[in-house]
């Protein structure tokens, strides 16, 4: 061979090698970026080629799908009581993706998970069409469906877990939206995702307030100021005096005393009475007592200051690090001190079940079209944040509330109830309405099987009329008393 046509055989043979090293560095190397790249279709069509898989709660689906017309898309999604669940599936659309529990188990719910690989081989010798699996819940459809309708036309939150397990029992948000009005890719849900969009729509349907919503909890952490008094040794009784005078000035000023609600025996007051009349003086001054890092210590021992996976994702509540008399403040649930709902019933949670903080989490198992479990979910101990002793000091506290105190219309008959009031200030000079705050447990003959939070964002009640014993109080009743009924 002369050189010339050696020359053009190299030559060749190289682009032959450079294809094929081409070839399967896109096959084997960047295939899954490939397929799953924004402007790839063709997953998309896949996606929605067959009805996905459900999502359930007590034996019944809350999703379905539905074929559609005049798209490449065959199916989309759709919802039954969509504004009732939607903080719990998110949802699954043709244009806008995917949030929360159709996020997170995508894979299942369109059987495209590792998981399922043995059941797509068998639909493909068998020639049966590609089914997706199912997400199986904890939730409880009587106690959600009284937090959702307690709630009704309030912006607000309630979470409700069974204290034993960590099993999240209800978790509603308000104001909702219905997911499947934007499952499709029509011009009407074009229209109402930009209603829904938060730039277009002051109250944020879309927010998932009782996960991912931060709120200063008001009266209702005194209940995390009085485990922090009692595991540090400040007071040993919740029947002793305080050391608490009135009245009583923040720590390093010279302004107002700091105030409490109205004529209530706040002087050297008890941990018990303190409570039941909660009084600011009393926990403003245990929490400086204490000082800001025993204080960030306690709350951090329920959870506070870090994410929790549900699955979906929590915003992180917060005790910050501050001077002393933001730290008083922070104390009786004000000043930087944030939490969300699921986080002050993981509190209650804590104290209901002595001591021990089950994670909270909302799947129970996910299950395989032919209805073989994939994987499990076992309840798991998050921490300790007090003894046992201490949560039984903290029920006694949290029950005399709900007899004698504030927390007096969550009263269930024949049934031991624990609640805690609050009425968080908001804005410059405390210029806005309050949030209204409740958090409770109640006991049944087998432990306490729910603990709940409550907040009200808002409302049309006249600002004097809100407060967390008369906005937030009978919501939790409603859902307890669901739970409970279907305990017996």
């Amino acid at each position: 061979m002369n050189k010339p046509l050696r020359r053009i055989a190299i030559f060749c043979g190289l682009l032959v090698l450079a294809l094929l090293v081409r070839d399967n560095w896109i096959q084997f190397v960047q295939a899954d970026e490939l397929a799953d790249h924004k402007h790839n279709r063709r997953v998309e069509i896949a996606r929605y080629s067959q009805p996905r898989g459900n999502i359930i709660v007590d034996g019944k689906a809350v999703t379905g799908s539905k074929e559609t017309n005049g798209t490449d898309f065959k199916y989309k999604r759709t919802y039954i009581d969509g504004e009732m669940w939607a903080p719990v599936t998110g949802y699954a659309s043709q244009v806008y993706g995917a949030t929360q529990l159709e996020n997170l188990h995508d894979g299942i719910l369109t059987g495209d998970d590792d998981r399922l690989f043995f059941n797509r081989t068998l639909d493909m010798i068998t020639g049966k069409s590609k089914k997706g699996g199912d997400v199986i819940t904890t939730l409880n459809a009587k106690a959600q469906k009284a937090a959702f309708q307690g709630l009704g036309d309030k912006k607000g939150a309630v979470a409700a877990l069974d204290p034993r397990t960590g099993k999240i029992l209800a978790l509603a948000s308000t104001p909702s939206y219905d997911p499947s009005t934007i499952a499709g890719g029509s011009k009407k849900d074009e229209e109402e995702w930009k209603r829904l969009d938060e730039k277009n729509n002051k109250d944020v349907p879309m927010l998932n307030r009782a996960l991912r919503q931060t709120y200063p909890p008001g009266s209702t952490f005194k209940v995390v100021t009085a485990a922090a008094a009692l595991e540090n040794g400040l007071y040993d009784s919740i029947d002793e005096k305080t050391n608490s005078p009135l009245p009583w000035k923040l720590p390093l000023t010279t302004g107002q005393p700091l105030p409490n609600e109205g004529n209530i025996p706040c002087k050297d007051a008890s941990l018990k009475l303190a409570l039941q009349v909660s009084c600011n003086t009393v926990f403003g001054k245990i929490s400086d007592d204490l000082g800001n890092e025993k204080m960030i210590e306690q709350a951090e021992k329920f959870g506070f200051n870090e994410t929790v996976d549900t699955p979906v994702r929590t915003a992180a509540s917060v005790y910050p690090e501050d001077n002393r008399p933001q730290n008083a403040m922070a104390g009786i649930g004000q000043a930087s001190n944030r939490a969300t709902p699921l986080q002050m019933a993981m509190v209650t949670a804590a104290i209901a079940n002595d001591g021990k903080m089950m994670k909270p989490y909302m799947v129970d198992k996910l299950r395989a079209p032919n209805l073989n479990v994939v994987e499990q979910t076992e309840p798991d101990e998050m921490s300790r944040p007090m003894s046992s002793e201490t949560a039984h000091k903290l029920q006694d506290m949290m029950e005399n509330v709900v007899e004698k105190g504030t927390g007096t219309s969550a009263r269930i008959s024949g049934v031991t109830v624990g609640g805690k009031t609050g009425t968080a200030q908001r804005g410059v000079a405390n210029s806005e309405k309050p949030y209204a705050w409740f958090i409770s447990y109640a006991k049944g003959e087998d432990g306490s099987p729910v603990a709940v939070a409550v907040v009200v964002e808002d409302s049309r009640a006249s600002r004097g009329d809100i407060s967390g014993g008369g906005l937030a109080a009978p919501i939790a009743k409603s859902v307890m008393k669901a739970v409970l009924d279907g305990e017996k």
